[in-house]
């Protein structure tokens, strides 16, 4: 990957869920080094500060968290990433997963504009492939997934267009599925691994194999990391810990394969939750895997002492 103007853009979003804690997750990933580490690894980088939802009135819901407030973040950071994309590779510091559908969508409406196809990488625990109407908890972080793919449900929400297809989301790193999610990515042409996929074959090759896809159509990648992606004994800083989740290694592995291809073009780094960190190691791994993900090799890598 050539050097690359980073934009970082904080969302401080932590409405997406009943838990609150990752409104302090941009602050965290700056005070990890996050902006330090890619200008060594001779990128140039911008850091917007942070973005703030548009307008929005809370109004009591029966079952959804912050509907309206959700709404807000989503037209503002579509808004964000569809000019950051214009001007560089933007990488949005979270805030919780709710933050992508936002993120997500300013990619797709930057990808239509200049005629590329957009492809999703989820590196996650869950599949987020949720509607408000079929989300048990009410925690909107788990929907954005259905609503790019433009499963119904989402009134109020801006409006996709054409829907994110099938064949160019990839969700890997499965490992707690709900019936109802389950039953609605099953049937479709959703790539997704689950760990026992990763355990007997290794995290490379599905991998390796959308990759290659995203290559063939000259296609934009934008790449969603969840905390809880990650195993909980290395990164306790989520409120959605899923015990056996990737090892460091796998999840160095699937950054480096990521540079090596060069078809990154955004990031989100999701769901740290400082307040449940212990001593900012969650937040150190989240930068090194970003590194890596940008270019850092195994010799660079700093040794840490926690």
């Amino acid at each position: 990957m050539p050097e690359r103007h980073c934009i970082l853009v904080g969302a401080p979003m932590d409405c997406g869920k009943k838990r609150k804690g990752c409104l302090m997750g941009p602050d965290a990933f700056r005070t990890a080094g996050l902006p330090e580490a890619l200008r060594d690894l001779g990128h140039s980088v911008t850091d917007q500060g942070n973005v703030s939802p548009a307008p929005f009135t809370p109004k009591e819901h029966p079952k959804l968290v912050a509907l309206e407030e959700t709404i807000g973040w989503t037209t503002s950071l579509a808004d964000a990433a569809e000019t950051a994309l214009r001007d560089g590779m933007p990488i949005f510091m979270g805030g919780d997963h709710a933050l992508s559908l936002g993120t997500v969508l300013g990619a797709m409406r930057h990808a239509q504009k200049v005629e590329r196809p957009l492809f999703v990488l989820w590196l996650d625990a869950h599949t987020d492939f949720h509607t408000p109407d079929s989300t048990d908890s009410g925690n909107l972080h788990g929907t954005p997934l259905g609503y790019v793919t433009g499963r119904p449900g989402f009134d109020g929400f801006p409006t996709i267009g054409t829907p994110l297809p099938h064949d160019n989301l990839a969700i890997i790193g499965l490992r707690s599925v709900d019936r109802a999610e389950r039953e609605a990515l099953q049937g479709t042409n959703v790539t997704y691994v689950d760990m026992r996929q990763i355990d007997e074959t290794g995290i490379a090759q599905p991998l390796s194999e959308f990759l290659e896809r995203v290559a063939a159509e000259d296609g934009m990648l934008h790449v969603s990391l969840d905390v809880d992606f990650l195993d909980p004994a290395v990164a306790p800083a989520v409120g959605t810990t899923v015990p056996g989740g990737a090892t460091v290694r796998e999840a160095h592995l699937v950054m480096e394969m990521l540079h090596d291809s060069g078809l990154m073009t955004s990031l989100d780094l999701v769901e740290l939750n400082p307040f449940l960190d212990e001593r900012g190691r969650t937040a150190s791994l989240m930068v090194d895997l970003a590194a890596s993900a940008m270019g850092r090799h195994i010799f660079d890598r700093p040794t840490r002492a926690y």
